[in-house]
This record gives structure tokens, C-alpha cells and sequence, in this order.
């Protein structure tokens, strides 16, 4: 009990310290007692807000609205209007779109912006000539195509195929090249040698006299080619009167692409022409793949052409849409160069491109193994850059002058896209690299898209059905 009472009476004191260390604590929390009571305020107008954005939303929207709408119909009223050509336009209107538009495109360099493809004004195109050759110094001074007009079947060369028989592409237009003859074109020499189309006069890609006439007399020529039917004829605009008398256009056409113009009312007239360009309607044609025969005319232009001293290739889902004339002088003379092609636009290395092409079911990844495994065999290296441009190449313009050298790149990559598949930007890199012409001018992008008003392919290419008897 004392010691209850004891604890009982105990008195604790409280320091001053204690004292001010309670009564901070208090003030503590009074202070965030009232720090909260300002959040909750704010919280409740942002409340209210949120409530009169929700019962007012249809309004907010609307409005933006109606502003975006007058000013796209401000901007429409003072668009200017595309200049239309009066060349004859024999495709319908509605082909592409953008059928005619004849504005130059440009580009941003360094700040300022320029003219993609700088062509000299129509009244100096009127007085150009053809300049002496371009050719740089290169060993090739003449090129000799192999070819056997005599050769047989029932010679018993059990190396030549007929044409169109399966297990290779190789055929009786384009003769049985080895892979040691393959090696031996690649070494420059004086005089080439080389497979180059047109083996045999049983090969096909017949061609009548009068065209072969009018082909013979031409010095330089555009050309374009539609074989299966998947293409319309684009009229070529932007040309001056000198280039229409120098400059032939000649679009190659197969039975199929016939029947398929008359259908949509392009009739060839008893000229032989249908606008500017001139019909030449081929027979026979040497491969079952008409992608691979369509690379005849491109690549081959300098045999089909023999006189011609120069030629531009357009792709005919393209619309050629500026002087040829012209176009010569900005990309050959100018540049003191003999072939001219564009910049591949999304690719830089052959490598990639075998990758996006297996991608795009455009060949078998076996093809494109075989390709390009071939190609590594050979040392050709995964660059991204060849001589400061772009390695990888878009294929759909060609400007050349026919030069020894150039004639025999193009029999060699002619070579190429029939060993292995048709897809030609893997292949010319490669020729490129191991022959090292000079003279090339790998122009950019915007400069192609300048040359052209690109359409579109129109119908599924219809493919030849031959017979293997």
C-alpha cells in the first residue's frame, strides 16, 4: 500500500523545451491542417470546372471544327491550277491523278530552295547538238556479242535449251553462258566479248521490217515497253519542237498489251503510232517471265537501236515529262557523264534490298540466297556508298549514251538478271562494282521524280503460257 501510494504521488515535471517541442508539434498540425483546407479548395474548382467542360463539350469540339472547314475552303479557292499539255491525252482522266502536272519540283539546299533536275530554258534546247562522245578512258574500245543464227536443235548441244523449257532461263535468245564465261566478261579487255540477247534467230523477240527500219534511223530515243497487258500509254509532255525531230519515241507492246489498249480505246493508227510514241508490237517472246522480258528493251536498247547514240528508258507505269533533249544535257553533258540513274529512295546497300525483296514476295528467299551468296563468293562488299553516292540504285529511269563501255555494263547486267532473279536493283550494283566504268552519274531521288509523273501499275500483268513440245 506505500509503495502504491508512493507511485501515486509521484510528480512529473515538464522542461520548457518538452514544452515548445508540444506546442510545435500542435502548430505543425495545425498548419497542414489549413495547407489542406486551400488544396481541397482548389480541387473543388477544378471540380466545377471539369463539370461545365463536360456539359459543354459538343461546343468545344464544334467550334475548332467550323474553323479547320473555312480555312480548307480558303486554301481551295486560291490553289493554283495544274497546267495541262495539249498533247492528246488517250488514258482516261482518272488514271493516277496527276496526269499533265508539268510544275518543276524542288528541293531545300543548304537553306535555299532549288530546282530538282535544272534543265536550260526551251529556247537553248532549241539550238543544242549532240556532242562529241562522252567516253571516258576506258580499256573497252569495241564490243563483240556471241551469237549463232545457224544453231539447231537437232545439233545435239545438250547445253542449249529451247526456249521456254523449264530448269533455267537461259535460252536460245540468250545463249548458255557458263559460270567461266560469266568470269571472263567481267575482265576488261580492248575488244569484250560477251552474251548480249539475240543469240539466235530462233530466240524470238520478232520484230517486223518496218519497225526494224524506223528503230535503225533513230539517233536518240525514249522508250518504254508493257508487256501482259498491266500498263496504259502515257503520252510524253514538256518536249520542244527540236526534241521531237531528234528524239524517237518508241513503246514496245506484245499481243496481250494490244488487246488489252483496244479494249480502252487505243487504236494504232496506220502510222503506226498512237500520239508521239511509235507501236512496235513484238512477237515470240523469249521468256514465260515477262518481268525478265520487259528487261530486253531496258537493258538491250543499244542492239535494238543500233544507231542511236543515245537513249532514255522511263518505266511504263511512268509518264516522261520533260525534254529529252533537255534531260540529256543535265545529266549527261553537263556532268560529263555517260549513264545516269537515280538514287534508290529507301535502300542504300544490295543486302537490305535482298531482305525487303524476299519480304515483298518479288522473288523466292532461295533466289535471293542464291544471289547474293554468289555475289559474297565474288567479294562484293555490303557497302551503303559507292564513290560518295548512294550503292543501291532505282532503276525505272535510265539516261546513257551507247558507249562501248555502257554497252557492255548493260549485256552484263542483262546477263545477271537472267542467271538470277529479275529484280535488277540487286544486280547492278554488283556489275557496277566489278567493272568500275566511269563516267556515272547516281542522281538523287527528287531528280527522278521530276523526270516523271508516276501513275501506277493498272491491271495484274497477264503471264505468257507457252508449250514445251
Amino acid at each position: 500500500m506505500a509503495s502504491s501510494a508512493k507511485l501515486n504521488s509521484i510528480s512529473i515535471s515538464v522542461s520548457d523545451s518538452d514544452s515548445d517541442e508540444s506546442a510545435g508539434r500542435k502548430g505543425a498540425r495545425f498548419r497542414r491542417k489549413r495547407r489542406d483546407r486551400r488544396w481541397r479548395g482548389k480541387d473543388e474548382l477544378f471540380r466545377r470546372a471539369l463539370r461545365r467542360a463536360m456539359r459543354w463539350w459538343p461546343l468545344l469540339l464544334f467550334i475548332p471544327a467550323i474553323s479547320l472547314l473555312f480555312f480548307e475552303a480558303s486554301w481551295l479557292s486560291v490553289k493554283p491550277k495544274v497546267e495541262v499539255s495539249s498533247t492528246p491525252r488517250l488514258v482516261r482522266a482518272e488514271a493516277g491523278g496527276n496526269l499533265n502536272r508539268v510544275n518543276p519540283m524542288t528541293r531545300v539546299v543548304n537553306g535555299v530552295r532549288v530546282a530538282c533536275l535544272p534543265i536550260i530554258p526551251p529556247e537553248k534546247i532549241q539550238h543544242l547538238e549532240f556532242p562529241q562522245s562522252s567516253e571516258h578512258d576506258f580499256n573497252v574500245k569495241k564490243v563483240v556479242y556471241k551469237s549463232d543464227p545457224d544453231l539447231s536443235e537437232s545439233r545435239g548441244n545438250t547445253t542449249m535449251l529451247p526456249a521456254y523449257f523449264g530448269g533455267t532461263r537461259f535460252n536460245l535468245f540468250t545463249g548458255n553462258q557458263t559460270f567461266y564465261e560469266r568470269e571472263e566478261s567481267f575482265k576488261v579487255n580492248e575488244t569484250a566479248v560477251v552474251h548480249c540477247g539475240f543469240y539466235s534467230e530462233k530466240g524470238g523477240f520478232k520484230l517486223s521490217d518496218d519497225d526494224k527500219k524506223y528503230m535503225q534511223d533513230c539517233q536518240a530515243v525514249v522508250s518504254t515497253c508493257s508487256f501482259g497487258g498491266g500498263d496504259d500509254l502515257y503520252q510524253p509532255i514538256g518536249m520542244t519542237k527540236a526534241s521531237l525531230e531528234k528524239a524517237c519515241y518508241v513503246a514496245f507492246w506484245d499481243e496481250i498489251t494490244l488487246a488489252a489498249q483496244k479494249a480502252e480505246g487505243s487504236i494504232i493508227g496506220d502510222d503506226h503510232m498512237i500520239g508521239k510514241w511509235r507501236i512496235v508490237v513484238v512477237e515470240d517472246l523469249p521468256f514465260s517471265d515477262q518481268r525478265l522480258n520487259g528487261k530486253i528493251p531496258k537493258m538491250l536498247s543499244h542492239r535494238l537501236f543500233p544507231r542511236a547514240r543515245y537513249s532514255i528508258w522511263v518505266d511504263s507505269k511512268s509518264q516522261f515529262r520533260r525534254d529529252p533533249l533537255g534531260v540529256l544535257e543535265a545529266l549527261l553533258w553537263r556532268t560529263n557523264s555517260v549513264l545516269a540513274i537515280s538514287e534508290h529512295g529507301a535502300r542504300s546497300s544490295i543486302y537490305d534490298e535482298g531482305k525487303a525483296v524476299v519480304k515483298k514476295n518479288k522473288a523466292t528467299p532461295e533466289e535471293v540466297e542464291l544471289q547474293l551468296n554468289q555475289y559474297r563468293l565474288d567479294g562484293m562488299p555490303d557497302q551503303k556508298r559507292f564513290k560518295g553516292k548512294k550503292a543501291l540504285a532505282e532503276a525505272s529511269i535510265i539516261v546513257r549514251e551507247h558507249t562501248p563501255s555502257m554497252n557492255l555494263l548493260m549485256c552484263l547486267w542483262f546477263n545477271e538478271v537472267v542467271r538470277f532473279t529479275s529484280r535488277d536493283q540487286l544486280s547492278f550494283p554488283y556489275v557496277l562494282h566489278r567493272l568500275d566504268v566511269p563516267g556515272i552519274n547516281m542522281f538523287p531521288v527528287c531528280a527522278r521524280k521530276d523526270l516523271v509523273n508516276s501513275m501506277g501499275h493498272k491491271r495484274k500483268v497477264k503471264p505468257l503460257v507457252r508449250s514445251t513440245t
